[in-house]
């Protein structure tokens, strides 16, 4: 009689166990694979991650934007040279150098505003790059050996007990369950700073039009920043997840499996605040208001 309970509790046990690490396996995959889809998404241009929403947004923005960004440009002109004439003890001194300035202004303003795709999109390249060199590193040096930490982990479960057992097999799914919700969290917050990648974009020909003027230049300077900041957001997302994969690789090597988990469900939640808080950290950054 002993010998069937003995065989039914290791029945119990080893299905128990089988669970844990399907979970497990789920979870520590999740992670391998989210860094490096985050790799992936945050690496691509505005051009590149849509071409229909780029086509979409260049044509509002050549077809509605560009005229008005016009107007404003012929203001900001007019109204530099009225101040450069009228400074010089109101005309009484005259240089010709000024004219000079006024028309290398001018001829600089219309560049920078025929050419605000082009140089939008070099933005963009040059935080691509980045992200690109930072995948690399990252993904290389954060990727969770799945095989070797099952088999570390199934050592300590074998010496637990069957409830034991059921709580670590709710905690697991939980856990995975976390990191599903997370997985979803990390795509909401790459579309959503895609989203306005594509707004901040379309309205570019306007603050570009007021970066020769002394007085106005500093809406196209604010602007230039905070273009940097978003293309560079995707290189601190790429190292919050780095730095969480790296902390959960750490965390493996722990000798209570409860504390570990425990310790994934934390660095769960602070990775979600941490990549909120990306957009914000870039800014600062770049000083874009």
């Amino acid at each position: 009689m002993g010998g069937i309970l003995d065989k039914i509790s290791d029945a119990i046990k080893e299905f128990l166990m089988g669970l844990i690490e399907s979970n497990l396996t789920n979870m520590f995959t999740d992670v391998n694979d989210k860094v490096g889809t985050i790799a992936t998404e945050v690496g691509k241009t505005p051009s590149s991650w849509n071409g229909s929403i780029y086509t979409m947004v260049k044509g509002l923005s050549d077809n509605v934007i560009v005229p008005i960004a016009g107007i404003i440009i012929t203001f900001v002109l007019c109204y530099e040279l009225i101040s450069m004439v009228t400074e010089k003890n109101n005309m009484q001194e005259m240089d010709t150098w000024m004219f000079f300035k006024w028309f290398f202004k001018a001829a600089v303003a219309i560049y920078l505003l025929t050419n605000t795709f082009n140089i939008v999109m070099a933005v963009f390249d040059i935080g691509q790059h980045v992200v690109g060199g930072a995948a690399g590193v990252i993904g290389g040096s954060t990727s969770i050996d799945i095989a070797s930490t099952l088999d570390t982990m199934r050592t300590g479960m074998e010496a637990m007990e069957i409830g034991e057992l059921l709580g670590l097999s709710i905690e697991t799914l939980l856990i995975s369950l976390c990191l599903k919700i997370m997985s979803i969290l990390i795509t909401v917050i790459l579309y959503g700073r895609m989203i306005e990648i594509y707004l901040t974009v379309s309205v570019a020909p306007i603050p570009f039009a007021t970066m020769t003027n002394r007085e106005w230049g500093n809406i196209g300077t604010n602007y230039f920043r905070g273009l940097f900041a978003l293309a560079f957001q995707g290189f601190l997302i790429m190292v919050c997840v780095g730095i969480y994969a790296v902390l959960i690789n750490n965390m493996i090597i722990a000798d209570d499996i409860h504390s570990a988990l425990f310790s994934v469900a934390a660095y769960t939640v602070i990775l979600c605040f941490s990549l909120f808080k990306t957009g914000s950290v870039s800014k600062s950054i770049f000083n874009a208001h």
